[in-house]
């Protein structure tokens, strides 16, 4: 029996040592199989490398930088933008505002490793740009970034006066009318520089925190160009608020002409240049109403225009103007409050009285068609910024503010040697800013006040033209090119350029 026995267990043995040799097998397999593993991924590793090399041996050596960078906001709408490439030269340099699809217009640098905007951007706005550029192996790269500009609400623009461009007056300022108010006056001020090939000294001053005017201490000299450079763009005017301007005007100054209105005589004398060209009958304010003293500057010429009484508060019981006249010939503003020297076509004691509402009057025509009459031969030889001087009314002075007549204070008070203060006028000046009408409200742009011999112009024609009538001030076209119906305006009363 143990000789059956025994070849059992040894079969058993066997299968047992069958079964180990086979699992060692399957162990060494195993682990043989891991190495000729690595022999593989070794092979795929070395592929990788030759594909990484040849990759970077056809890479451009081109780098595009473009500003501001992808997702930025509150970038500068001038001098902010712009494309740059190192190692090669730009392609094409494509930009659009996202919504609206408007592409936008860009120079590229003789070189071709730069670009930029041709014109100021919009505020509030997305841009996308995308940029290709070749090295010298003509192998390519390109970049992309999408950006929004600065809102209205966190950014300020000044609106100027005079035009570039234009000839003018010996009295014109230069005055910017901020449309946010400014808590940073200096920095502001010491951004904008001006300068007068006559080499006087100019000074600004503040009237208010939003109305900034320049000036020398004597009028303008005859002939000379004044330069303005505003470089308010990123400067803070007040907390969260930049400015967004880079820009530069110029304008000349013509001929000297000062024309002094005596009211006490009733006559206005013209001088240019010094030499008197002609003394003119003239009808101001009456006792009542009577004519700033001091020194105005024309402001803005209409050859024709429309005033209402109503508009300055020269009313009848029943609310109705006083007067409506839609012609008004020759005239010239010199007041943000209404007083203007006009034509005078419906009857005053010119030379004899006064008998307006606070306006100077020349006797004039109907249509403002006869060049022989006092008022178109004034209107002829005059341009905005001469000054008219009136004395010996027994008003009080203008006040500085009031329009463009900032010379009705002295240079110690203007500021001189480049002070920064708050300046008269709006929250500085105890000098009351005095309304040309009654009821205490100063006149809006294009109102006048006139003589009370107009009521032949009230009620009467006013009930003709019905209900519908339109008692508005006259709508001019702005300088700028622009056409609309309450145009914004500087503190001269007239529409004015921002850009």
């Amino acid at each position: 029996m143990e000789m059956r026995v025994n070849p059992v267990r040894n079969h058993r043995r066997g299968f047992a040592m069958t079964a180990a040799l086979a699992s060692g097998v399957l162990v060494l397999s195993a682990c043989s199989g891991g190495g000729g593993g690595g022999g593989d991924g070794a092979d795929k590793s070395e592929e990788r490398s030759k594909a990484d090399r040849a990759a970077a041996e056809n890479s451009s050596d081109a780098r595009i930088t473009i500003t501001p960078k992808n997702g930025a906001d509150n970038a500068g709408i001038n001098n902010d933008v712009a494309v740059k490439v190192k190692g090669g030269k730009l392609e094409k340099v494509t930009m659009t505002a996202v919504k609206s699809g408007d592409a936008v217009e860009g120079e590229l640098s003789g070189d071709g490793t730069s670009w930029k905007p041709s014109n100021r951007l919009e505020r509030a706005t997305e841009y996308r740009i995308e940029a290709v550029a070749k090295d010298g192996e003509d192998r390519e790269a390109t970049e992309n970034s999408t950006f929004s500009t600065v809102s209205p609400d966190n950014s300020f623009i000044g609106y100027f006066t005079p035009e570039d461009g234009s000839t003018v007056g010996v009295g014109m300022p230069v005055s910017l009318n901020f449309d946010k108010p400014i808590e940073n006056k200096k920095d502001v001020q010491a951004a904008i520089e001006v300068n007068s090939s006559s080499g006087q000294e100019i000074v600004g001053h503040w009237f208010g925190d939003k109305r900034l005017d320049f000036r020398p201490q004597d009028y303008w000299k005859a002939g000379s160009k004044v330069d303005v450079k505003m470089s308010l763009d990123g400067v803070e005017g007040a907390n969260g608020v930049t400015g967004v301007q880079d820009r530069s005007f110029s304008f000349t100054v013509g001929r000297s002409q000062v024309s002094t209105v005596d009211t006490a005589a009733y006559t206005m004398t013209v001088v240019r240049d010094g030499k008197t060209l002609k003394t003119i009958p003239i009808s101001a304010g009456s006792k009542e109403n009577p004519t700033y003293n001091g020194q105005m500057v024309v402001s803005e010429m209409f050859k024709e225009t429309r005033m209402n009484g109503a508009t300055v508060g020269f009313t009848d019981d029943d609310g109705e103007g006083e007067y409506d006249i839609p012609d008004v010939p020759h005239a010239m503003r010199l007041s943000t409050s209404g007083t203007f020297i006009h034509g005078n076509y419906w009857g005053a004691p010119f030379g004899s009285g006064n008998t307006s509402h606070g306006c100077v009057g020349l006797k004039d025509v109907k249509g403002a068609d006869d060049p022989s009459t006092d008022g178109a031969w004034f209107f002829k030889q005059s341009m905005v910024g001469d000054l008219v001087v009136v004395k010996n009314s027994p008003d009080r002075s203008i006040a500085p503010d009031n329009g463009l007549n900032g010379w009705n204070m002295s240079w110690n008070e203007w500021g001189g040697r480049g002070a920064v203060g708050p300046g008269p006028g709006p929250g500085g000046d105890a000098r009351p800013h005095r309304p040309e009408a009654p009821g205490g409200a100063p006149a809006p742009p294009g109102a006048c006040v006139m003589s009370r011999t107009l009521r032949v112009f009230r009620r009467a024609r006013a009930r003709r033209r019905g209900p519908a009538a339109v008692r508005w001030t006259a709508v001019r076209r702005p300088p700028c090119g622009t056409r609309r119906r309450t145009p914004r305006r500087t503190p001269s009363g007239r529409p004015a350029c921002g850009w």
